[in-house]
């Protein structure tokens, strides 16, 4: 092999949608510029190797061949590019040394995973590695439905792939792009605790489907319709409705969607004239909070409990960048 690659792709925020997409709705998602970074190059020996810091300090080891992934030490380690090797339809042909490197997506002073989509985008930026552009987006949808059991929609997916805010509809993987609406502001809150989604999808899928769970749907189509039409103000205002249905769907079935202080941010943001939500799964990890006015975000990061801290990241344009040297 003489080729050296390397591979970048963005993490996400889910807007609206989130559980909702399962059942067929649109999710409207965003990409930010916290990137997960994958290198390859030629390995000096027989065997190759793969670190991945920001994640674990192990070093896996391992040997091709017969045109499959032989592990020598930390297998347990790297279930990443197991389930990458098993989907990719192009390979590198020699040994190769990897680099995942998700720092990116951990918080600096606990080390928690931020809640910011790190493992999509592993995924997308270690597929485009190992086979460049031969199949990489097919290849990362069933990479990461690998990974994780078969849980999950893939909102995170396309959006590490296509960068930009789009809406993402589950079936067939269907993505298309929209317009960030003019006059409309954010700022993303990190809760300081970490949460497992497929925790979450699980406790979803072994209970009772509940009226409350076919109104989400429903608000999420709604919700999905306001960011098309791209009305800044209207959309704060739908919010407000997406929220609610959303706080039922959590309480009915058990979920804790707006659980590790959500619940009192959003109270906090309805009474300053702002829309506040979880993003994703909920319970922790990350929110939300628009806007048409700076100063009122401004206001509402200041007076933020100790516990929560913003995360500076904004709108990242770009999907999966590929870098080739030769």
């Amino acid at each position: 092999m003489s080729l050296f690659r390397t591979a970048t792709a963005p993490g996400k925020v889910v807007l609206s949608g989130e559980y909702a997409v399962l059942d067929g709705a649109a999710a409207v998602c965003m990409a930010i510029n916290r990137r997960a970074r994958v290198s390859l190059k030629p390995a000096h020996e027989s065997a190759g190797s793969v670190t991945a810091p920001g994640f674990n300090d192990a070093v896996g080891r391992f040997r091709i061949a017969d045109g499959e992934l032989h592990w020598l030490a930390d297998s347990a380690s790297f279930a990443v590019v197991d389930a990458a090797w098993q989907a990719c339809s192009v390979r590198p042909a020699g040994a190769f040394d990897l680099v995942l490197d998700s720092s990116a997506f951990v918080d600096s002073t606990s080390g928690n995973k931020l809640g910011i989509g790190s493992s999509a985008a592993i995924v997308v930026a270690l597929c485009a590695a190992l086979g460049a552009e031969g199949g990489t987006t097919i290849d990362a949808f069933t990479a990461h439905r690998n990974l994780h059991g078969g849980s999950g929609s893939g909102v995170d997916v396309a959006c590490s792939l296509h960068g930009d805010l789009l809406e993402y509809r589950q079936a067939e993987q269907q993505s298309s792009g929209l317009e960030w609406p003019h006059g409309l502001k954010f700022r993303l809150i990190w809760t300081g605790v970490a949460v497992s989604t497929k925790d979450k999808l699980m406790q979803l899928q072994q209970g009772a489907s509940l009226p409350s769970r076919a109104q989400l749907t429903q608000a999420a189509e709604s919700a999905a319709r306001a960011w098309r039409n791209a009305d800044a103000a209207a959309l704060v205002e739908q919010y407000r409705d997406y929220t609610e249905r959303l706080l039922h769907f959590s309480d009915d079935h058990r979920l804790g969607i707006f659980d590790a202080g959500h619940r009192e941010l959003l109270d906090t943001a309805s009474s300053s004239g702002l829309v506040y939500k979880p993003c994703g799964a909920g319970g922790g990890d990350i929110g939300i909070v628009l806007g048409t006015d700076d100063a009122r975000l401004d206001d509402f990061v200041r007076n933020l409990p100790l516990q929560f801290s913003m995360l500076d990241c904004a709108l990242d344009r770009d999907g999966l960048i590929i870098e080739e040297q030769t």
